[in-house]
């Protein structure tokens, strides 16, 4: 029997549908994965399924005597008490036990977690609320976990425990969570809340990546299908109105049929389509760090660091929290001064700095108001663009623009903080935990944008797989205040590492690699499939483009503009060809592996 059964769900608040008719069951001893796109209505959902907020439609069952336990995706500004109060209310009225028998588990759990209970919980940081109001939730043993971005504000040890114990947990959990390496990990089923539904693949993080596409096209073939047979019908319809009898009433009536069901088909929400916009270059060198230390009231945080970024390098900054990485951040900007040594920069740095805790942000002002600043439009490049175009690229409906920015869901909050920030031209991108909250084709837009960005990053996560995917070397907090330098990313630093997982680890790596590798057929994914689909309309309107400069620039008369129009109809035609190019080379790449895969 299901610890919990949603059926038929709707909510909406005060405008479109977010949730409609969503079915949802779980059952004891799954490991569930809620995804979905941000503001899809996931921690609504969660929140439902805890009881927090009621359905304006549809049924919540709940197993009777069942103990749930919910963790919200927001760090509780305040709370009363110390560590060990709160952390005591996680255990429900159900929970069978003497009074000695509770105190050793909060004990247990605590320190599982490296958690001090005598300390009052008010002044603990962001990330240690987040440590205590996860053992809140644990300790109690729930038969149900429900668990809203576990991992926002933890670092990587923290997070790698939280692992092993869901791995291990008794009870049933369905979890929302950005970071891919954890669902990678525990999920036993990923259920998908999209296109106002839940979708659900009865496997892993792994298999459902593979079998998604299929259902995705499948699902878009099946409307392009029900378009065909409105437009075959409507064009029977005009050409029959006079000569129809009442015979043909019927045909009629399942038109209107098929148009209500087309109708009541969600679009996909579509991909974000973002860009980073680029200052000029900057100088070679961008940092320099010689002997540099640093301290907070008397504790040193970093001793002894030499550190060297040039121009194009991907630094990410890995460490426990607490220990220094803002602040190392801040000193190699050049906003705080080292307590001793001395830190160098390049010339023409342009800085674009997004900090973790969205202070950038205004949340009485609106979405718009907060990427422009009370105008109209923001400036891309060497153009205009109207505020309510440039927030659609980040997937804000032209309504979401004007509410004000505390209403937006965390992920919606990053999404608001990335547009801020790609609006600013910059060659030094500077990015405190990006990633909390973001859904998952964001992120790996994001990583797109990171590794094809032609000035420096430095990138403070705790996403492993984000840092696998975007650093070319790591700085890492060991032991000591001492920082070392790795290449490559979290992975490598972990084979790097002079002590014994790092020898297990590159040992194991060496064994894997002398095994011959199957070669894996490789398939077109379904958003690859759309790009081929929609290249060659790219490549006419990018060749039009082209053959029009060119066309200016074989014009005599053409050479009597001023030098700054010459000048850049050169440069843009320059661009326009390497377009065509580019184009025509993943139009190549993309049919070959159709091909392929089709042998």
């Amino acid at each position: 029997m299901a610890i919990v059964s949603l059926r038929g769900i709707s909510i909406a608040f005060g405008g479109a549908a977010l949730l409609e008719n969503v079915d949802l069951h779980i059952e004891p001893k799954e490991r569930v994965c809620l995804l979905g796109r941000n503001g899809a209505g996931k921690s609504t959902l969660l929140k439902i399924a805890a009881g927090l907020i009621p359905p304006d439609a549809g049924v919540v069952d709940r197993a009777q005597g069942a103990d749930i336990a919910y963790l919200d995706q927001s760090v509780p500004e305040a709370g009363s008490g110390t560590v060990r109060d709160v952390v005591e209310t996680g255990f429900s009225p159900n929970f069978q036990a003497e009074q000695w028998e509770k105190s050793q588990a909060v004990d247990i759990a605590l320190g599982r977690l490296g958690l001090e209970g005598d300390e009052p919980f008010s002044t603990l940081s962001g990330g240690t609320k987040r440590r205590a109001m996860l053992v809140r939730a644990l300790v109690g043993k729930p038969d149900l976990l429900l668990l809203d971005e576990p991992t926002n504000h933890l670092d990587i040890p923290t997070i790698e425990k939280l692992e092993s114990d869901l791995k291990s947990y008794d009870g049933a959990i369905l979890f929302v969570s950005h970071d891919r390496a954890l669902t990678k990990n525990i999920a036993t089923r990923i259920a998908e809340l999209d296109r106002g539904e839940v979708l659900s693949f009865d496997c892993g993080y792994e298999k459902y990546l593979e079998r998604r596409d299929d259902v995705f096209a499948a699902l878009d073939q099946q409307k392009a299908r029900l378009e065909k047979k409105i437009e075959q019908e409507t064009a029977w319809a005009k050409k029959g109105m006079k000569a129809r009898r009442r015979r043909n009433q019927g045909r009629l009536r399942a038109l209107q049929k098929l148009r209500e069901d087309y109708r009541s088909q969600r679009s996909a929400v579509g991909d974000a389509t973002f860009r980073i916009e680029h200052a000029k270059r900057s100088g070679k060198l961008v940092v320099r760090a010689q002997n540099i230390a640093l301290a907070y009231e008397g504790a040193p945080l970093v001793s002894g660091l030499d550190f060297t970024a040039i121009r194009g390098d991907k630094v990410g900054i890995i460490g426990p929290n607490g220990c220094g990485k803002t602040t190392l951040l801040r000193a190699l900007l050049g906003e705080l001064e080292p307590n001793s040594g001395s830190v160098e920069h390049g010339v023409s740095l342009e800085i674009a700095y997004m900090d973790q805790l969205r202070e950038q942000l205004d949340l009485d002002a609106t979405v718009a108001d907060n990427v422009c600043d009370g105008n109209d439009t923001v400036t891309v490049g060497d153009s205009k663009r109207h505020v309510i175009s440039y927030l659609q690229d980040f997937l804000f409906a032209p309504e979401r623009a004007h509410s004000p920015a505390r209403v937006l869901s965390g992920g919606e909050k990053n999404k608001l903080l990335l547009a801020r920030l790609f609006a600013r031209p910059s060659n030094v991108l500077v990015l405190d935990e990006p990633t909390n909250d973001l859904d998952m084709e964001t992120l790996e837009l994001l990583e797109d944008l990171i590794v094809s960005y032609a000035g420096t990053v430095f990138l403070v996560s705790h996403d492993r797989d984000f840092l696998n995917n975007t650093v070319t070397s790591t700085l890492v907090f060991e032991s000591d205040a001492k920082l070392t330098a790795y290449a490559g990313g979290y992975d490598d630093w972990l084979s790097q590492r002079p002590d014994e997982a790092g020898r297990a680890r590159r040992e194991k790596k060496k064994k894997a690699q002398m095994r011959p590798e199957k070669a894996k057929p490789r398939k077109l994914t379904y958003k690859e499939t759309m790009e081929l689909e929609a290249l060659p309309d790219k490549i006419a309107s990018a060749e039009e483009e082209r053959d029009r400069l060119r066309a200016s620039l074989a014009d005599p008369q053409f050479y009597q503009s001023e030098k700054e129009t010459i000048a850049q109809t050169v440069a843009s035609l320059e661009t326009s060809e390497l377009t065509v190019a580019e184009l025509y080379d993943r139009w190549t790449e993309l049919e070959a592996i159709k091909e392929q895969s089709e042998k």
